[in-house]
């Protein structure tokens, strides 16, 4: 897969209080700068300033010298003025990322001005913010030092090129719940990694989920404070708490399965479960032994799909599945409806396919038909546009958009009700809206005036029942001509966008914009319209009016060795 250039702008400009010039109007996504530095030293050390360097090689210098996971970048710090060292606060502020083609110039005043293009910026929770449609500025002052050139007014954090930064910083999935306690929601965070890993991520889900993300999350550790660092015994990390009631409560169960699914996701084998004490305690619950792993929460597994999730498309107004091509049972498998667009929620008692909704084209707009997914479908919504219908896991209802402004879920017997999204219509018209498997965010592209871009919102659902959509932030500033987008899991999403002069592409991309890239079109005849995507499903496109499944790296038909099938629209249910 090709990977795209600046990846996602990652600017991570955390707090450069020190800035002449940031412009930068960047969405929020967070790329962590831990409070504590590792103890173990990770990859390799920058070179302090040249003797005899001009000013210009002395700011260069400084920006490599970023790129260190020692605490207090005391190499970096041998390239400010005096006061400057005292003053300077690298490990406390953020980082700004930008990529590696900057160029510096020396201006009418002795000042070396530095402009770059921005990736993003990463906070002092290590959360990473897209930047967009901006140039990264900053001007440096500089003085002699005993005939050696040093700067004199540094940023309050870092500045790091990205090849650096990708070199330094491993993503993690920091994990709180979702508003109905049934699943977790991962939201990445950016760490170096060292023996202080599994404390500084700790210490993170404490501190709680990132801003724009808080509203629809619940974090059951919020008040809890670890009384001492995470230990490792043997493959077992040992949190010890306090400030939690000890007693066995749902909420015990709930910081466990928190504490055990991020702590045995680090990137690699070192931790296999997790004791979880308060005040010096070994928890006790009846569903888990005192080192518990992943296995022992199951029942919150953040990619959890029902056993009958499975993917459907249309073909001349017929429902069809994946499996075989087959139609589905009931009316809308006979193309009564002449649908054009469906989705399907799966009953979780049940685990089967039970609400079906379908779009029906009408004169002059379209007629949202719900009902049982075997059953006959009746009118619940029109207008004189409707988006494709989605569905999340941890609920039974259907989202649309209608007329590109409104957003309207609709559940199983009920009236449809509208979702407050006041901040909408102003981003433009909203041809896809598609929820996140936990139900927790949105991904929409929205045809605005910078061209066809990709969103995030988050779903924030109040005591009253009333739900709204917000904190919406572009993720995907290089792709301006996004088609379709789908979650292949919480954290991650498949994008078909314009790839150049008339050209479509696939690409996969991070929640919070990083990580873009290109993904594989061996095996497509043609170039894809829309795509559809579930965890531990092979995602589905539509390209040349046939439907493709993507396996080990290529793209085949859905009935190996046959012929491909004819449809459009994929969905999986869900």
């Amino acid at each position: 897969m090709t990977r795209l250039r600046g990846m996602v702008s990652l600017l991570v400009l955390l707090g450069l209080a020190g800035c002449s010039t940031v412009p930068m109007s960047s969405s929020t996504v967070q790329l962590t700068q831990a409070p504590s530095m590792p103890t173990q030293v990770v990859g390799i050390e920058p070179l302090p300033p040249e003797p005899g360097a001009t000013p210009e090689e002395v700011v260069r210098s400084f920006i490599d010298a970023s790129a260190s996971a020692r605490p207090g970048h005391r190499v970096a710090v041998e390239h400010l003025a005096p006061d400057a060292q005292r003053t300077w606060r690298s490990d406390e502020s953020g980082i700004t990322v930008i990529s590696p083609g900057y160029a510096t110039v020396t201006t009418e005043t002795g000042a070396v001005e530095v402009t770059a293009n921005p990736v993003g910026t990463i906070d002092d929770r290590g959360v990473f913010t897209v930047t967009t449609g901006t140039t990264f500025t900053r001007q440096f002052t500089l003085q002699q030092v005993e005939d050696e050139w040093r700067i004199t007014n540094p940023p309050d954090g870092l500045i790091m090129l990205e090849p650096d930064f990708q070199r330094l910083y491993q993503e993690l999935p920091a994990y709180f719940m979702d508003p109905t306690y049934q699943r977790l929601v991962p939201d990445p965070r950016y760490v170096i990694a060292g023996d202080a890993l599994p404390t500084v991520v700790v210490e993170r889900l404490i501190a709680g989920p990132s801003s724009a993300l808080a509203a629809g999350v619940r974090n059951p550790l919020s008040g809890a404070v670890l009384r001492s660092a995470v230990s490792l015994e043997g493959t077992t990390a040992v949190v010890d708490l306090t400030g939690i009631p000890a007693e066995p409560s749902p909420l015990l169960g709930q910081i466990s399965a928190q504490l055990v699914w991020t702590l045995t996701r680090l990137g690699n084998a070192t931790i296999r479960a997790v004791e979880v004490r308060i005040d010096g305690e070994p928890v006790v619950l009846d569903d888990a032994p005192d080192e518990q792993t992943r296995e022992h929460w199951s029942g919150v597994d953040p990619d959890a799909v029902p056993l009958e999730t499975v993917g459907h498309y249309l073909t001349n107004g017929v429902l069809h599945t994946v499996t075989a091509g087959e139609p589905v049972p009931g009316p809308a498998g006979t193309g009564e409806y002449g649908l054009v667009d469906a989705a399907v929620s799966v009953d979780a008692a049940t685990g089967e396919s039970s609400f079906l909704v379908g779009i029906r084209p009408e004169a002059g707009g379209a007629t949202l038909l719900a009902g049982p997914y075997d059953g006959a479908l009746a009118p619940v919504l029109s207008g004189a546009q409707l988006s494709s219908p989605t569905v999340a896991a941890t609920r039974s209802e259907v989202w649309v958009v209608r007329d590109g402004t409104s957003v309207v879920r609709i559940q199983p017997g009920a009236v449809p009700q509208a979702v407050t999204a006041p901040t909408l219509p102003g981003l433009g018209v909203t041809e896809v809206l598609q929820l996140s498997p936990d139900g927790t965010r949105a991904a929409l592209v929205i045809d605005g005036p910078g061209g066809r871009g990709l969103y995030i919102g988050t779903v924030v659902r109040a005591d009253d029942g009333s739900v709204a959509l917000r904190d919406f932030r572009t993720i995907t500033p290089e792709l301006s001509q996004v088609l379709d987008v789908a979650w292949r899991d919480g954290g991650t999403l498949l994008v078909v966008a314009g790839a150049g002069a008339d050209r479509t592409a696939p690409y996969q991309v991070g929640v919070d914009g990083w990580g873009l890239v290109e993904m594989s079109q061996s095996g497509l005849p043609s170039q894809p319209r829309s795509i559809a995507a579930v965890p531990a499903r092979p995602p589905l496109v539509d390209a040349g009016g046939q439907i493709w499944q993507l396996t080990g790296g290529t793209w085949s038909t859905l009935l190996r060795g046959q012929e491909p099938l004819p449809g459009s629209a994929p969905f999986y249910s869900l």
